[in-house]
């Protein structure tokens, strides 16, 4: 099955950004994105270009997009703009944004479904786990120009996971209990069928093969029905990596895009330039998700297929300064420096914890603190 590839003439970046709704009061998760829509979209006066926001599988999340940027001070000046006008929208109907990979207490079993045949699709079929996805992140998009590329791009960043995953792990907490991972995110969204880590193609005939095998068995509907951690996006022409859990704040996701926009156009241009590109047996590309996933900052990931580890952190610094000439290329230097605030100041994760432990484990002020870090 053929799959044609958009291909970008420049690496674009554009971002999605996804938020959970929470009572102001209770800070339980709120089913009230069909209202926040109509609210913001049906007005008097629009506040929101439609192709802006977005519903996803459930009523109480909303995903804030960008248009195609150029560069990351672009999207993240998007993404504000649109932020701040469904933030004051939703003020209005008692609900707040809240941004974080996981809910600390919500239960499934109250979350309604967005009507959809799509999403009931979904649901039918992966039952109790679909039903289980109270889960946020946030995906970029780097444009690439040349097809031949986009695999070998998307198995190499395969290295790079556990930096990405560690640095906005934010759910620590899931139906109550600690869970002691650092991001419980990661490991729910991999048991959806055709979710988690992608295969490491490096030809896109394969990427077909996959494809074409996965439409005649009934696996999937629609190719976004492949939701791998990091996929081609073949309609526009980008790498996605969707590896990070949600961001609470513009200063970290400013960060983190930065870093996947530096990635990705440093191993386009190394191809460009005739080299082959470093991938690691699948075992230690699972080992290390599993890591970062586990413990976060403080992981001790694999770095080559011979097995050498460092902890993560270390690597972050090696990688932040050989990436920083380039981030002057694409105008985000500044926002690629704040990559190395985050292990200072503390991951999500990490102060989600620093709160339960100063309140004696008081879960709605944890949302309270995420919630408020959006914009202090």
């Amino acid at each position: 099955m053929p799959v044609d590839f958009a291909g970008s003439p420049r690496p674009t970046v554009g971002v999605e950004w996804e938020f959970a709704l929470v009572d102001r009061v209770t800070r339980d998760l709120s089913n009230s994105a069909a209202a926040l829509f109509e609210a913001v979209h049906e007005g008097e006066s629009a506040l929101v270009d439609e192709s802006k926001l977005h519903r996803e599988l459930l009523r109480n999340t909303v995903e804030v997009v960008t248009g195609i940027c150029e560069t990351v001070p672009e999207a993240v000046a998007d993404l504000a703009g649109t932020m701040r006008a469904v933030r004051r929208t939703a003020a209005t109907l008692g609900v707040d944004l809240y941004a974080a990979g996981t809910h600390p207490f919500a239960q499934w079993s109250v979350q309604q479904l967005t009507p959809g045949h799509r999403y009931e699709e979904l649901i039918s079929r992966t039952q109790w786990w679909g039903r289980q996805m109270l889960i946020w992140g946030l995906h970029v998009h780097v444009g690439v120009r040349r097809r031949e590329h986009v695999l070998p791009i998307v198995s190499s960043l395969l290295n790079h996971f556990p930096h990405l995953q560690a640095l906005s792990a934010s759910s620590p907490v899931w139906s109550g209990q600690d869970t002691g991972y650092a991001s419980n995110r990661a490991m729910m969204f991999q048991q959806l069928p055709t979710a988690g880590l992608p295969f490491q193609f490096q030809e896109w005939e394969e990427y077909e093969t996959y494809v074409d095998d996965a439409f005649r068995t009934g696996v999937i509907e629609h190719i976004n029905d492949i939701r791998w951690d990091i996929r081609p996006a073949p309609a526009l022409g980008t790498v996605e990596v969707r590896v990070c859990d949600g961001v609470s704040n513009l200063r970290e996701l400013s960060a983190l895009t930065a870093l996947t926009h530096c990635l990705v156009v440093d191993l386009e241009r190394r191809l460009e330039a005739g080299e082959r590109l470093p991938v690691m047996p699948p075992w230690h590309v699972q080992e290390n998700k599993w890591r970062a996933a586990r413990y976060g900052l403080d992981a001790e990931i694999i770095l080559d297929a011979a097995g050498a580890e460092r902890l993560v952190t270390d690597d972050l610094d090696d990688l932040l300064e050989r990436l920083t000439p380039l981030s002057r290329e694409l105008e985000c230097e500044e926002e690629l420096r704040l990559v190395a605030e985050i292990p200072k100041h503390g991951a999500s994760y990490q102060r989600q914890r620093q709160v339960m432990d100063r309140t004696g484990g008081d879960l709605v002020a944890v949302v309270d603190s995420v919630v408020a870090e959006l914009e202090p």
